[in-house]
């Protein structure tokens, strides 16, 4: 059975929008011709994969199942016009975690070639939809699951967590500080703690009981709404250059170290020709800074098999 593109695609947009009008003003169609598409698409498969009423349009259950892997087949197509069309254009690829500073890394790794072209991610979901669509060619930040079928991603790095504490906090001036001794603090989150994971997952897994949340409004915002409260305490990665605060203080995990895990994430149907040379750049620095150290006896992972050399 051979697919028409044209059709899938109007089928996809009609499915991610859920309102005919707003995926045919994206195809730069008439909605008479979208639906037209999508009838053809139907009548090739012989199933019903939408359904429009009262209550507007809806997936039929053929049409649940067909969706993924129709993404699927339009991000293939747009990779082999890609290949042949537009080789030498850079690598695109979206990084978050921003208030963990992510762009440390992947500036490490990315010296010369394989050239890039940075993204605006805002969180996993939102990198996930852009990857799903082709939009990007890759992705770089903290993975957990569940993860869409069709996605492929590599453990590149695992970064040892400091505690972040107002300098008045009882112990900010400790060589070292317990994980457990944080449980009667407050753990201050810069977004709702449902929507960070690793801090979620913390939280849990050390008994702390009482949470700040905020926006993210930054690094500066995020130290200093720390400093004002000598309860709160906040959780970044080591390596994190802060700026010079006197009222701020960083002391590292110890008895376990938390670990923070990058991932390299891409479409696990080939993608860019220089993805490749990432994906061998980053194993590359990894084995040279040895960042895949873990002992589960000195570190916590929130991860309840963690596999730092493993792919999925």
């Amino acid at each position: 059975m051979d697919l028409d593109l044209a059709q899938v695609r109007a089928f996809v947009l009609a499915a991610e929008e859920l309102h005919f009008g707003h995926a045919a003003e994206e195809l730069s169609i008439s909605q008479q011709a979208l639906s037209k598409r999508i009838a053809r698409l139907e009548s090739t498969l012989g199933r019903r994969l939408l359904d429009r009423g009262g209550q507007g349009v809806r997936l039929t259950e053929a049409g649940q199942r067909f969706l993924e892997p129709a993404r699927q087949a339009l991000a293939a197509a747009d990779l082999a016009v890609a290949a042949v069309l537009n080789v030498h254009r850079p690598l695109r690829i979206d990084v978050w975690g921003h208030l963990y500073a992510p762009m440390r890394t992947l500036a490490q790794v990315a010296t010369g070639e394989p050239r890039l072209e940075l993204g605006h991610g805002r969180d996993l979901p939102s990198v996930i939809a852009a990857l799903l669509h082709g939009d990007i060619d890759a992705a770089f930040g903290r993975v957990h699951a569940p993860l869409p079928g069709g996605l492929t991603h590599r453990l590149v790095r695992l970064e040892p967590v400091d505690a972040i504490l107002s300098a008045d906090h009882p112990l900010a001036n400790a060589p070292a500080i317990r994980p457990a001794q944080l449980r009667d603090g407050v753990l201050w989150a810069p977004g709702a703690l449902h929507r960070l994971d690793f801090l979620r997952r913390f939280a849990e897994s050390f008994g702390v009981r009482e949470r700040a949340e905020g926006s993210n409004l930054g690094l500066d915002h995020f130290l200093a709404d720390l400093a004002v409260d000598t309860r709160r305490f906040g959780l970044l990665p080591a390596d994190v250059p802060l700026p010079p605060r006197p009222a701020i203080r960083s002391v590292p995990l110890v008895g376990p170290t938390p670990l923070y895990a990058w991932s390299l994430l891409w479409r696990g149907n080939g993608g860019h020709p220089l993805l490749d040379a990432l994906v061998s750049a980053f194993v590359a620095e990894a084995e040279r800074n040895r960042w895949l150290e873990y002992d589960p006896v000195r570190d916590w992972l929130p991860e309840r098999h963690p596999a730092p050399s493993a792919t999925s």
